[in-house]
């Protein structure tokens, strides 16, 4: 029963990481089918780019993911025994890094499918870096404009409790003792 845990999160990522793959998978052969067959003749140099784009966006995000969430084994010396689990990967159900690779597979193929009606569709991308900046302007802001919490608002409970504390605190400890 050691390492439960760890397999229910291999089994987890593995799930994700094949709805993913499907996920691209599906968003491709639509593009293909409906803009270079169906709409074929206004199937343009713009277009082999940006499918050249999407498959790029699509290839680094997903490989990434899979880098992270590959699982380690310990190497068997016989062949009847069934390797050990030492080590599950990156959990991809905790956010951080994995959440926004994700979000960039999914933005894409709203991208890819939604380039097949327009083109202007594309913008969409300006998202991603939009996003990007947004994060690092914060993480700048906090780092070199005093990220201490003077502009902060308080609210009622969080006071009344840091109150509280603060006067639990300064009463100092009660002593005990014992009349003999």
């Amino acid at each position: 029963m050691a390492n439960q845990g760890a397999k229910k999160i291999v089994e987890k990522n593995k799930k994700r990481m094949d709805l993913l793959w499907n996920l691209i998978l599906a968003s491709n052969v639509i593009y293909m089918v409906v803009r270079m067959a169906i709409m074929h003749s206004s199937f343009t140099w713009k277009h082999w780019f940006g499918l050249v784009v999407t498959s790029a966006a699509y290839f680094l995000s997903y490989k990434q993911l899979a880098s992270m969430t590959k699982p380690e084994y310990s190497e068997s010396d016989r062949k009847e025994d069934k390797p050990e689990l030492l080590n599950a990967g990156y959990d991809m159900s905790t956010g951080g890094i994995s959440e926004y690779l994700e979000d960039v597979i999914y933005i894409t193929v709203f991208v890819q499918l939604a380039s097949i009606i327009s083109g202007k569709f594309w913008w969409t991308y300006v998202v991603i870096p939009a996003f990007g900046g947004y994060k690092v302007f914060g993480l700048l802001r906090g780092t070199f404009f005093g990220g201490g919490s003077e502009g902060e608002v308080e609210d009622e409970k969080s006071r009344k409790k840091r109150e509280k504390m603060e006067k639990k605190a300064s009463r100092g400890k009660m002593i005990k003792t014992r009349t003999r």
